[in-house]
């Protein structure tokens, strides 16, 4: 990632992820939990369904990384919260306990990369997958998949959105690349 190393680039991962969010819980505030959790052909079947999901896989790595030596502060709230039993879980089916859950997980993530050292990242995690399959990976690698996860599906809520007539704005990482 060029001279400003990991740290700065997931950083600015971590801030878009925020941003991305609250762009996205606010434009749902006008729907109905029925528009919301209507199937309408996605992965994750509804609106509500691939939020789930998202927040799904942030708790799902973010236990993993528990496992990482450099033991991160920000990762120890993950302690009481339950490990989701399968990918399409709905941990709440409600967009406001959503939001709360999904703005909570968004500033553990914020923590977790402040308290990260650039050696961190080159840590191969050994972690088990949801199908009880064992790994062995480079840390910034699954930090990496961490974000690209999250924007990967949050573009199908937003295409979704987007076929409702509902526009959340600009979605480019780009507004928040700093002028050099």
């Amino acid at each position: 990632m060029g001279h400003h190393g990991l740290k700065k680039h997931f950083e600015l991962m971590a801030e878009y992820n925020q941003w991305m969010n609250t762009s996205l819980f606010s434009a749902l505030l006008g729907l109905e939990t029925l528009e919301i959790a209507k199937d309408r052909g996605a992965f994750f079947g509804s609106i509500l369904g691939t939020l789930n999901h998202i927040l799904v896989g942030d708790i799902i790595w973010l236990k993993r990384f528990t496992g990482h030596p450099a033991n991160f502060t920000a990762l120890q709230s993950l302690d009481e919260l339950a490990l989701p039993a399968s990918l399409s879980e709905i941990i709440h089916a409600d967009i406001a306990p959503l939001k709360t859950a999904r703005e909570n997980i968004d500033s553990v993530i914020t923590h977790f990369i402040k308290e990260m050292q650039e050696k961190d990242f080159a840590y191969n995690l050994t972690y088990t997958n949801t199908t009880g399959k064992t790994f062995k990976k480079q840390f910034g690698h699954l930090v990496q998949h961490l974000f690209n996860h999250q924007t990967h599906h949050r573009g199908q809520v937003s295409t979704l959105l987007n076929q409702q007539g509902i526009d959340i704005g600009s979605t480019d990482l780009l507004m928040l690349i700093p002028e050099t």
